[in-house]
């Protein structure tokens, strides 16, 4: 009988190092995740800012201004919008976006560029969600983004940050990232990330020591295998708390690769930072109906 049991439990051991190995080979070899879509998730109701999508940025909507800047890149196989409203999917296939409708019981832009990468047809191996109120996001951002993810067999997810002015920390709606030394993320906050015993904002041992605190720039990009795993997983406690999608990813024990580009975010969050935006357009020499970037 303890023959019997030994051999059993050897079987077993052999069993688990054999698993063990092929994991450990699997996640050393770098997968080439080459196909890759871009969705701009679009919705008409905002709490703060009811039909922002359609806000005209120079004449243009802003949802159209993303979709053109997303259409830029060298790393997306294609780029669609994703919407539950026909306001919005009229406005962008008169520009000549591609839009895919999705339900509006969708929880969030997660959970609408899951639905809307399943709604087409082919394979892709990675999706980057690429929100709409960025009209002036810079391409290379996004390809960069994307390449972080290609080059990190051992992470599920990519995003970016840039560094973020003093003065810009205690804002609410700026989320915060800390990295550990290896470029993984290890939380976000819309609170000040990091703190400290006094509470004060200031410069701490870093890479930048001029603006040590990093602004997160609201690109999320997933492998496809693990997005539609991650819109199974229930919510978990400090995503709620904090309301940031992302710490779903960190709580289920998953790596976030982050990259930190030089880059001036012109998310707009309230009504009066369209005429910023339209400011710094102009200061760009941006004709009304084109959003490349010089």
């Amino acid at each position: 009988m303890k023959e019997a049991i030994s051999a059993a439990g050897a079987a077993a051991a052999a069993a688990l190092i054999a698993l063990w190995g092929w994991r450990k080979k699997k996640g050393s070899r770098k997968r080439k995740r080459d196909r890759v879509i871009g969705v701009i998730p679009a919705r008409f109701q905002s709490v703060r800012f009811p039909g922002k999508p359609l806000v005209k940025i120079l004449g243009v909507p802003m949802v159209v201004r993303t979709w053109q800047q997303a259409c830029l890149c060298k790393t997306l196989s294609k780029v669609i919008v994703a919407t539950d409203d026909d306001r919005i999917a009229e406005a962008c296939r008169q520009e000549g976006a591609e839009v895919v409708m999705t339900s509006v019981s969708c929880a969030n832009g997660t959970e609408r560029c899951h639905e809307a990468v399943t709604k087409m047809p082919g394979e892709y191996d990675i999706v980057i969600n690429i929100q709409g109120d960025e009209p002036l996001i810079d391409p290379h951002v996004i390809d960069d983004t994307v390449k972080a993810l290609q080059e990190s067999p051992d992470s599920v997810y990519s995003t970016a940050c840039t560094p973020l002015a003093h003065e810009d920390v205690d804002t609410r709606v700026r989320v915060k990232c800390i990295l550990d030394k290896f470029g993984y993320a290890m939380y976000f906050s819309r609170g000040v990330l990091p703190q400290n015993k006094d509470g004060q904002v200031r410069a701490y041992p870093s890479p930048f020591q001029d603006r040590p605190y990093l602004l997160h720039l609201g690109l999320a990009c997933f492998d496809r295998a693990f997005l539609a795993q991650y819109c199974k997983m229930p919510p978990t406690p400090l995503m709620l708390m904090e309301d940031l999608e992302q710490l779903k990813v960190l709580e289920n024990g998953y790596k976030i690769k982050v990259i930190v580009v030089e880059h001036e975010a012109h998310g707009v969050d309230e009504p009066e930072d369209v005429t910023k935006i339209e400011e710094k357009m102009r200061k760009l020499g941006l004709p009304s109906r084109a959003a490349a970037l010089v």
